[in-house]
């Protein structure tokens, strides 16, 4: 077992080497100057000399060959020093620590609903086949997963927030300072991150169940007259989770994918909205460090999701 984890570890770790990698390298290869674009946004880019120009990039380490600039980055990243964002001249610590909370709270709270709530309808769709309760999970589950994020947060957006005017269309407000417009700013963001991740479970949900009831110990329970809900509970659900664990890390990832998109649209200052306007502004720090911590988070859910296997399947052992 321990050597199993330790394995993944270094597995994970050279992913996030590659992925720093393609990100730092690819990123030098899009238009524009970040030495421009700051004395845009400072001074408002008139009557800047050359050696101006140059002594920012000086201050930025724009100046060295981009394998130095990667090399130097990473002894930062490796020191907890992330660097300093070209557009904003503040460090990246700092503003990551303002995005992260809105980012965070909705992406988890979006991921335990989906999961749960994925499971449950799965869940009780698999063991009423062929009902209506069947037939309308699996068809919100296939509309979940072809409706497109941005599409379903205008519809939210307009009946909601514009027509019947139940819900504040824009902004998030911390739960510690005003918990009930938290929760009324926060239920559109976070339908419209957990529903992709939520059909999607309870399709897989659905599929496995299926498959493991008609298993002979199944059946030998139900022939022993064990109660249905203990033969669901104790013996179906759990042999069905290992699929839909598998879905949790994937579902980490579409959680912060989805954030571009949610907090872009319902103008939330979390790290996807921050992403969006440094992809613009050719940020380069911000944009690699906001990557390798995305990809950070998802490395270290696959690994736990790995590892809870052999809780799930005694019958799983590392190697």
């Amino acid at each position: 077992m321990v050597t199993y984890v330790i394995r993944r570890f270094v597995i994970g770790i050279l992913v996030l080497v590659l992925v720093s990698l393609i990100v730092f390298f690819s990123l030098r290869l899009l238009p524009g100057d970040p030495a421009l674009i700051y004395v845009a946004s400072q001074v408002g880019g008139t009557g800047v000399t050359q050696e101006k120009l140059d002594e920012i990039r000086v201050e930025f380490g724009l100046d060295k060959p981009v394998p130095v600039q990667y090399l130097n980055w990473v002894k930062g990243v490796i020191s907890g020093d992330l660097g300093k964002s070209v557009k904003n001249n503040k460090p990246v610590t700092a503003l990551l620590g303002e995005r992260f909370q809105p980012t965070l709270v909705i992406g988890l709270v979006s991921l335990v609903l989906s999961t749960v709530l994925g499971i449950f309808f799965g869940l009780v769709a698999a063991i009423r086949r062929g009902s209506w309760i069947d037939t309308l999970v699996t068809l919100l589950s296939y509309v979940g997963i072809v409706v497109p994020a941005f599409m379903l947060a205008f519809v939210l957006l307009y009946l909601f927030g514009l027509k019947l005017n139940w819900l504040p269309m824009v902004g998030w407000t911390p739960p510690w300072e005003d918990f009930g417009m938290s929760v009324k700013q926060s239920i559109m963001p976070v339908i419209v991150l957990a529903t992709v991740p939520l059909a999607i479970t309870a399709r897989q949900m659905r599929s496995s169940v299926l498959e493991v009831n008609n298993m002979d110990f199944i059946r030998t329970a139900w022939s022993k007259g064990l109660r249905e809900r203990v033969i669901v509970f104790r013996h179906i659900s759990k042999n069905s989770l290992i699929p839909v664990i598998t879905l949790m890390g994937i579902g980490v990832g579409l959680i912060f994918g989805g954030a571009v998109i949610e907090e872009t649209i319902f103008s939330i200052p979390g790290m996807g909205r921050l992403m969006v306007s440094s992809i613009f502004d050719r940020d380069y720090v911000v944009i690699q460090s906001m990557t390798m911590i995305i990809a950070a988070i998802i490395v270290f859910a696959n690994i736990v999701v790995d590892i809870s296997y052999g809780w799930l399947d005694p019958r799983i052992r590392y190697g």
